[in-house]
Protein backbone atom coordinates (compact mmCIF):
# COMPACT_ATOMS: atom_id res chain seq x y z
CA UNK A 1 0.00 0.00 0.00
CA UNK A 2 1.42 3.36 -0.93
CA UNK A 3 0.84 6.80 0.48
CA UNK A 4 -0.86 7.66 -2.82
CA UNK A 5 -3.55 5.05 -2.19
CA UNK A 6 -7.03 6.16 -1.25
CA UNK A 7 -6.51 4.80 2.26
CA UNK A 8 -3.18 6.60 2.53
CA UNK A 9 -4.74 9.90 1.46
CA UNK A 10 -7.59 9.39 3.92
CA UNK A 11 -5.23 8.75 6.84
CA UNK A 12 -3.04 11.70 5.88
CA UNK A 13 -6.05 14.03 5.64
CA UNK A 14 -7.55 13.00 8.98
CA UNK A 15 -4.29 12.89 10.95
CA UNK A 16 -3.16 16.22 9.47
CA UNK A 17 -6.44 17.88 10.48
CA UNK A 18 -6.12 16.43 14.00
CA UNK A 19 -2.48 17.46 14.24
CA UNK A 20 -3.26 21.01 13.08
CA UNK A 21 -5.84 21.22 15.86
CA UNK A 22 -3.35 19.90 18.42
CA UNK A 23 -5.30 16.69 18.97
CA UNK A 24 -3.09 13.69 19.69
CA UNK A 25 -4.07 10.46 17.98
CA UNK A 26 -2.52 7.05 17.39
CA UNK A 27 -3.26 4.32 14.91
CA UNK A 28 -4.85 1.18 16.34
CA UNK A 29 -6.66 -1.71 14.69
CA UNK A 30 -5.82 -3.61 11.53
CA UNK A 31 -3.61 -0.97 9.92
CA UNK A 32 -1.46 -0.64 13.04
CA UNK A 33 -0.62 -4.34 12.89
CA UNK A 34 1.67 -3.78 9.90
CA UNK A 35 3.95 -1.72 12.15
CA UNK A 36 4.61 -4.94 14.08
CA UNK A 37 5.16 -7.36 11.19
CA UNK A 38 1.53 -8.50 10.92
CA UNK A 39 -0.24 -7.76 7.65
CA UNK A 40 -3.92 -8.27 7.00
CA UNK A 41 -6.49 -6.66 4.77
CA UNK A 42 -8.60 -3.89 6.26
CA UNK A 43 -10.50 -0.99 4.77
CA UNK A 44 -11.10 1.27 7.75
CA UNK A 45 -8.94 3.57 9.80
CA UNK A 46 -8.98 3.05 13.58
CA UNK A 47 -7.59 5.84 15.76
CA UNK A 48 -7.18 6.38 19.49
CA UNK A 49 -7.82 9.95 20.61
CA UNK A 50 -8.65 11.67 23.92
CA UNK A 51 -12.29 11.64 24.97
CA UNK A 52 -12.14 15.31 25.98
CA UNK A 53 -11.47 16.18 22.33
CA UNK A 54 -14.33 14.10 20.88
CA UNK A 55 -16.58 17.12 20.28
CA UNK A 56 -13.84 18.88 18.31
CA UNK A 57 -13.07 15.68 16.39
CA UNK A 58 -16.75 15.30 15.50
CA UNK A 59 -16.94 18.84 14.11
CA UNK A 60 -13.69 18.42 12.22
CA UNK A 61 -14.82 15.20 10.55
CA UNK A 62 -18.16 16.73 9.60
CA UNK A 63 -16.21 19.59 7.94
CA UNK A 64 -14.16 17.00 6.05
CA UNK A 65 -17.39 15.56 4.65
CA UNK A 66 -17.85 12.57 6.97
CA UNK A 67 -21.20 11.51 8.36
CA UNK A 68 -21.42 10.32 11.94
CA UNK A 69 -22.80 6.78 12.20
CA UNK A 70 -22.47 6.52 15.97
CA UNK A 71 -20.87 8.48 18.77
CA UNK A 72 -20.78 7.98 22.53
CA UNK A 73 -18.23 8.37 25.31
CA UNK A 74 -16.33 5.29 24.15
CA UNK A 75 -16.18 5.58 20.39
CA UNK A 76 -17.13 7.46 17.25
CA UNK A 77 -17.73 5.96 13.81
CA UNK A 78 -17.70 8.05 10.65
CA UNK A 79 -18.16 7.37 6.96
CA UNK A 80 -17.59 9.35 3.77
CA UNK A 81 -18.48 7.54 0.55
CA UNK A 82 -16.54 4.27 0.91
CA UNK A 83 -14.13 5.64 3.50
CA UNK A 84 -14.59 4.85 7.15
CA UNK A 85 -12.77 6.14 10.21
CA UNK A 86 -13.42 4.85 13.71
CA UNK A 87 -12.26 6.52 16.91
CA UNK A 88 -11.77 4.87 20.24
CA UNK A 89 -11.83 7.59 22.87
CA UNK A 90 -9.21 7.36 25.61
CA UNK A 91 -10.47 8.27 29.05
CA UNK A 92 -9.12 5.57 31.34
CA UNK A 93 -5.55 5.78 32.65
CA UNK A 94 -4.28 2.81 30.59
CA UNK A 95 -5.67 4.13 27.30
CA UNK A 96 -4.38 7.63 28.03
CA UNK A 97 -0.92 6.18 28.78
CA UNK A 98 -0.96 4.20 25.52
CA UNK A 99 -1.91 7.35 23.61
CA UNK A 100 0.75 9.42 25.35
CA UNK A 101 3.43 6.77 24.69
CA UNK A 102 2.50 6.08 21.06
CA UNK A 103 5.54 6.39 18.86
CA UNK A 104 5.83 7.98 15.47
CA UNK A 105 7.05 5.57 12.84
CA UNK A 106 7.51 5.72 9.10
CA UNK A 107 4.96 3.51 7.38
CA UNK A 108 3.96 2.82 3.79
CA UNK A 109 1.21 5.36 4.48
CA UNK A 110 3.65 8.02 5.69
CA UNK A 111 4.70 8.97 9.23
CA UNK A 112 2.10 7.91 11.79
CA UNK A 113 1.81 7.58 15.55
CA UNK A 114 1.08 3.98 16.46
CA UNK A 115 0.34 2.45 19.86
CA UNK A 116 2.73 -0.20 21.14
CA UNK A 117 2.37 -3.85 20.15
CA UNK A 118 1.46 -4.56 23.78
CA UNK A 119 -1.25 -1.90 23.60
CA UNK A 120 -2.61 -3.36 20.37
CA UNK A 121 -2.84 -6.74 22.06
CA UNK A 122 -4.73 -5.10 24.93
CA UNK A 123 -7.19 -3.38 22.57
CA UNK A 124 -7.67 -6.57 20.53
CA UNK A 125 -8.29 -8.51 23.73
CA UNK A 126 -10.86 -5.95 24.88
CA UNK A 127 -12.63 -6.16 21.52
CA UNK A 128 -12.77 -9.96 21.69
CA UNK A 129 -13.91 -9.99 25.34
CA UNK A 130 -16.67 -7.50 24.49
CA UNK A 131 -17.82 -9.66 21.57
CA UNK A 132 -16.46 -13.20 21.23
CA UNK A 133 -17.76 -13.30 17.64
CA UNK A 134 -14.87 -10.99 16.79
CA UNK A 135 -12.63 -13.95 16.01
CA UNK A 136 -10.27 -11.76 13.95
CA UNK A 137 -9.20 -9.97 17.14
CA UNK A 138 -8.04 -13.25 18.64
CA UNK A 139 -6.22 -14.13 15.40
CA UNK A 140 -4.54 -10.71 15.48
CA UNK A 141 -3.36 -11.34 19.05
CA UNK A 142 -1.88 -14.68 18.01
CA UNK A 143 -0.12 -13.07 15.05
CA UNK A 144 1.27 -10.23 17.19
CA UNK A 145 2.56 -12.72 19.77
CA UNK A 146 4.09 -14.92 17.08
CA UNK A 147 5.82 -12.06 15.23
CA UNK A 148 6.96 -10.05 18.26
CA UNK A 149 7.30 -12.39 21.24
CA UNK A 150 10.98 -11.68 21.83
CA UNK A 151 10.43 -7.89 21.82
CA UNK A 152 7.19 -7.74 23.84
CA UNK A 153 7.03 -6.66 27.44
CA UNK A 154 5.26 -9.82 28.56
CA UNK A 155 4.53 -8.36 31.99
CA UNK A 156 2.48 -5.62 30.32
CA UNK A 157 0.77 -8.13 28.03
CA UNK A 158 -0.05 -10.38 31.00
CA UNK A 159 -1.51 -7.40 32.86
CA UNK A 160 -4.01 -6.81 30.02
CA UNK A 161 -5.07 -10.45 30.13
CA UNK A 162 -5.33 -10.23 33.92
CA UNK A 163 -7.62 -7.18 33.63
CA UNK A 164 -10.13 -9.34 31.76
CA UNK A 165 -9.55 -12.45 33.90
CA UNK A 166 -8.08 -14.21 30.85
CA UNK A 167 -4.55 -15.09 31.97
CA UNK A 168 -5.27 -18.74 31.22
CA UNK A 169 -5.90 -17.73 27.59
CA UNK A 170 -2.52 -16.02 27.34
CA UNK A 171 -0.84 -19.15 28.71
CA UNK A 172 -2.69 -21.28 26.12
CA UNK A 173 -1.74 -18.94 23.30
CA UNK A 174 1.92 -18.89 24.32
CA UNK A 175 2.04 -22.69 24.62
CA UNK A 176 0.63 -23.10 21.12
CA UNK A 177 2.93 -20.64 19.36
CA UNK A 178 5.21 -22.23 16.75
Amino acid sequence: MTASSSLGRQIAEVTEALGNAGIPCALIGGLALASYQVVRATQDVDLLAPLDMSETIDGMLIQLGYRCLHRDTNAGNYVRNRERVDFLYASRPIALRLLRNARQITTALGPLCVVSAEGLIGFKLQGWVNDARRAQDLEDIKALLRANRSQLDMNEVREYFRLFDKEYLLDELLCNLP
